[in-house]
């Protein structure tokens, strides 16, 4: 069906995906203003690393390459807390400049940022501030559209993607969770999260031609139910 394959292939680069992981370096540090400027409280750390490979959902496992941010869309990217976009955003990148509140670098580790929070006016950023001193808070998740990739044992049962160049970078989020597993505050994100890399698996398994599901949209739909459901027996979906 090569009408439906072509549908697949666009809903791939419409679509945002999410991803999280553990951080070792995420850090909150108070910056002296000096004798006539207040105090600044920095949070900062990465958002995504490099050559790290990570389980997408039991889908298939997922590298970001070294050079997969150079050339990305960082304009206009706010930090948020759990993916709640509904809030006032922590910090945000405005063209990337001196004057945004959110700093995001390409480095050879990955997508660094360094965000300045108003502890004083904001009690959300206060408690997140609080809560990575104490390390009760030490993962971090973006969402991104995917512009270039490659698949390698895409006729397994695990194959693994390679990210090589991300397009865009919509926002970034300290997460309370890390892993899409075993969490009910993000439940309805780690669905989300779910169906988009099974949409991307399919979609790629439908281009190299060995998958006759991939070009089922009904197929689609029942593999998203089944994890759906998986989430909700987790206890995250009402």
């Amino acid at each position: 069906m090569p009408n439906q394959k072509k549908k697949i292939e666009e809903l791939k680069q419409l679509a945002s995906e999410w991803r999280s992981f553990g951080l070792d370096n995420l850090k909150a540090e108070t910056r002296s203003g000096g004798e006539n400027d207040p105090d600044e409280h920095i949070i900062d750390g990465h958002a995504a690393v490099y050559s790290r490979q990570t389980n997408i959902g039991n889908w298939f496992h997922e590298v970001i390459e070294p050079g997969a941010f150079d050339d990305c869309d960082l304009t206009d990217v706010p930090f948020i807390v759990n993916h709640d976009s509904r809030k006032i955003p922590l910090a945000r990148s405005r063209n990337n400049n001196g004057n945004s509140t959110l700093t995001l670098t390409v480095d050879n580790t990955g997508l660094a940022f360094s965000a300045s929070v108003d502890t004083d006016n904001n009690p959300e950023a206060r408690q997140l501030y609080s809560a990575i001193q104490r390390g009760d808070i030490d993962g971090m998740s973006y969402s991104f559209r995917v512009n270039e990739d490659r698949w390698t044992d895409l006729d397994s049962d695990m194959p693994t993607r390679h990210i090589l160049k991300i397009a865009k970078v919509f926002e970034i989020s300290a997460v309370t969770f890390p892993a899409y597993e075993d969490t009910d505050i993000n439940a309805r994100q780690a669905a989300d999260a779910l169906e988009s890399a099974q949409r991307v698996l399919e979609s790629a398994r439908a281009k190299a031609g060995l998958d006759s599901r991939a070009t089922s949209l009904e197929s689609d739909a029942e593999l998203r139910d089944a994890y759906k459901l998986k989430i909700k027996i987790l206890g995250g979906l009402k």
